[in-house]
């Protein structure tokens, strides 16, 4: 008894460390129900009506997802300007550029609005979140087998999602699970595809730092780009046409100059991508021991071949940038979450939570019938997973890093059945062929076939046996190991890697062709390997697994029923918020809340690929010439610090103060905590964001396109 009793008051200690003001991404309809007093008590003056309303302009009607949510942005005028993060706007950018008109070397500012170009991408408005628990879960039972359960909740979303649909092409309707399947919201989305690009600084400021600085504090990066989103005469969502007009947002946020100080509130808006929060101890494990050790394996592979290539040519460089750029964030992010999880020995921590909820669960019959297995669940499941899901990161990250594999996935839709009608085969290959336009723009065949060798070097060291495509290892037998020779000899054969070789093959399409291509071959052997031999066990360790998660959750909520819990991010619209903070990373080392141009100079390294400067740039920071941007300190101020909890998805998020403004814009974390996805530490987790002052320092000073501030709405 003493034994329970010790461990019940542990998991209560645990969570009452856990679930902190600064910790926790909150669904905005109920931040009045959960969230609000604190909020209050940390620093905001608007009601909760202000934070999000469904009838009335509120703040939500500020925010943007980007794409299916890649990204975050803001409305910053009531014409429409959108900001973000320089990386999320980075491919746009790069896809917009050539070597004579390079905007990621040189930047680039729409003096005019008929200079803004089209961005390629599409940005959502969140019109409501509606509570449909009860309708998705009606009459589900715990006997229910994981497949009966999916294929009811999977026909329910769907009919919800087709309800709101139907009224409006533009408009989607979204049903999300929470609490690992406890409960499930709709989401309705207005969408709007005519974004254009306004403005960036160089990539030498807008990415200022490169892979030395990312997640790094401290960090001197002007980490911004600038769109803007257009409709119709009447304000509705329309394609890209030049008959467009501004987009006239419910509400932009106003833009504060005045600055930020040490525990001034901070509140974050966005759409996180995921989170793991309520992740097991077998989970942590699988992580840091299987997992992310080969995924940071392949993608440096990957990245030291991008790097030799790149050092080759400016064409090449500017090719790959944005290829890259995405390779490279979360290589280093693999690297920093596995020491952060060891560093703060999260695995324990989640052991004791675990013979904690064990010892709750068998101290009552009725909880012992209902949530007794759950552990034995989970480590049936890893049992498995351990085993094949090496498999699974590898086709992902090894066979999908070959961008030839990538390309050649296009061409599963050409089948017996395309080939049989005619109107059907004509649309495909019309669509194949911009799709060809694309890939080819920005594709290095030499790069890609050494890239292809090393790939498959790595399937073939590190995976099981049995576990590959006997065609893939009759291959690697009939090459006696040479990796090189056997990817020189794919490439030479196929038409895939061969821009004047697939125009030919889509003039006169042959699926017999298709089929010999080696290429295709090899994403089919390996497609279909893994649907045989791999998802099988993996869909097995899943069954288990997915039952594990709910109960888990929900006996961990009906043990602490006093505790406001927060979902894991699932990249719908979430609020953080927190204060302005330093913190302390090591023993002896403190880190203040925020950076200034003086940093920036520090760091700055004539001709460096990471850390040089524009000239003009350099001789107004040695010019001390911050206009009317610099703090009263005297200092522009670059970036600063928060203990707002956020993640992938929330980059381009706007920070913004008790009044509802705008004082910065979130692009990292910190070093020190990138373990936060799996388990959050207060006293270290820091969110990194551009001072809105430095953001417009940039465009007015800098760039000379102060006509970009002067439509926004400035609090002075």
């Amino acid at each position: 008894m003493k034994r329970l009793l010790l461990l019940v008051t542990l998991i209560s200690t645990l969570f009452s460390l856990r679930l902190k003001a600064d910790e926790g991404m909150w669904l905005p309809h109920l931040i009045q129900s959960q969230n609000y007093e604190e909020m209050v008590r940390l620093g905001l003056t608007l009601t909760p009506e202000q934070i999000y309303d469904v009838n009335n302009s509120s703040l939500k009607d500020a925010i943007v997802r980007l794409g299916r949510g890649f990204c975050t942005g803001e409305m910053i005028s009531s014409e429409g300007l959108m900001l973000t993060n320089h990386h999320c706007g980075f491919s746009a950018i790069q896809s917009l550029s050539e070597v004579g008109k390079n905007y990621l070397k040189d930047g680039f500012w729409a003096m005019k609005r008929s200079e803004e170009l089209n961005a390629g991408f599409s940005v959502s408005f969140l019109v409501r979140i509606e509570d449909v628990t009860a309708r998705v879960m009606e009459g589900l039972t715990e006997d229910m087998s994981d497949e009966d359960r999916n294929k009811l909740i999977r026909e329910r979303s769907e009919e919800i999602q087709g309800e709101v649909e139907e009224k409006d092409r533009h408009i989607d309707g979204v049903v999300k699970s929470f609490f690992e399947g406890n409960k499930y919201y709709t989401f309705v989305y207005q969408t709007y595809p005519d974004v254009r690009f306004v403005g960036a600084p160089p990539a030498s400021l807008g990415k200022y730092g490169g892979d030395t600085d990312n997640w790094m504090w401290p960090r001197h990066t002007a980490d911004f780009s600038m769109f803007r989103v257009y409709a119709d005469i009447d304000n509705n969502p329309a394609e890209y046409s030049v008959d467009n007009v501004p987009y006239k947002p419910k509400h932009h946020l106003p833009v504060s100059t005045k600055g930020v100080e040490r525990g001034d509130y901070a509140m974050i808006f966005g759409y996180p991508g995921s989170t793991d929060r309520y992740l097991t101890s077998y989970g942590v494990k699988f992580a840091t021991d299987v997992d992310q050790p080969s995924r940071v394996e392949v993608r440096r592979a990957k990245l030291d071949i991008y790097e030799k290539y790149q050092a080759q040519s400016d064409a090449i460089r500017l090719q790959y940038a944005a290829k890259h750029a995405q390779v490279s964030n979360y290589w280093k992010y693999f690297i920093g979450q596995t020491n952060g999880l060891k560093r703060l020995h999260v695995y324990e921590l989640k052991k004791a939570e675990e013979d904690a909820f064990a010892a709750w669960a068998d101290a009552n019959e009725e909880r012992k019938e209902l949530y007794g297995d759950v552990i034995n669940l989970y480590e049936k499941g890893f049992a498995i997973r351990n085993q094949y899901e090496l498999s699974r990161t590898y086709l992902n990250e090894a066979i999908f890093g070959i961008e030839a594999v990538g390309f050649a996935a296009n061409y599963l839709s050409l089948s017996e059945k395309t080939f049989g009608d005619p109107e059907k085969l004509a649309s495909t290959i019309d669509n194949l062929r911009t799709s060809s336009k694309d890939h080819f723009k920005d594709y290095h065949r030499p790069l890609d076939q050494e890239v292809c060798a090393s790939m498959l070097w790595y399937c073939n060291e590190d995976l099981d046996p049995s576990q590959l495509p006997d065609d893939f290892k009759a291959t690697v037998k009939k090459y006696k190991g040479d990796f090189n020779k056997m990817a020189a000899a794919m490439f030479k054969k196929s038409f895939l890697v061969d821009e004047a070789k697939n125009a030919a093959f889509l003039d006169k399409p042959k699926l017999k062709k298709l089929k010999k291509d080696p290429i295709y071959k090899l994403l089919v052997s390996f497609y279909k390997n893994y649907f045989a031999n791999v998802r099988p066990q993996i869909t097995l360790a899943d069954q288990s697994m997915n039952k594990a998660k709910r109960l888990y959750v929900k006996g961990l909520m009906e043990m602490n029923p006093d505790h406001k819990y927060a979902s894991d991010a699932n990249s719908t619209m979430r609020v953080t918020y927190g204060s302005v903070l330093d913190y302390i990373p090591a023993d002896a080392v403190f880190y203040k809340h925020y950076t200034t141009m003086d940093g920036v100079m520090e760091k700055y390294v004539p001709g460096d690929l990471e850390f040089d400067l524009p000239e003009r740039f350099v001789q107004l920071a040695r010019d001390r010439d911050y206009g009317s941007y610099a703090d009263k300190d005297g200092e522009l101020h670059v970036c600063f610090l928060s203990n707002n909890d956020i993640t992938g998805g929330n980059s381009g998020s706007p920070v913004i103060n008790g009044n509802g403004e705008l004082i910065g814009t979130a692009f990292d974390g910190n070093w020190e905590a990138m373990s936060g996805d799996i388990a959050f530490e207060k006293d270290l987790q820091r969110t990194i964001s551009v001072d809105i002052r430095y953001t417009l320092w940039i465009i007015d000073v800098f760039a000379n396109a102060g006509h970009l501030v002067d439509e926004m709405t400035l609090v002075k």
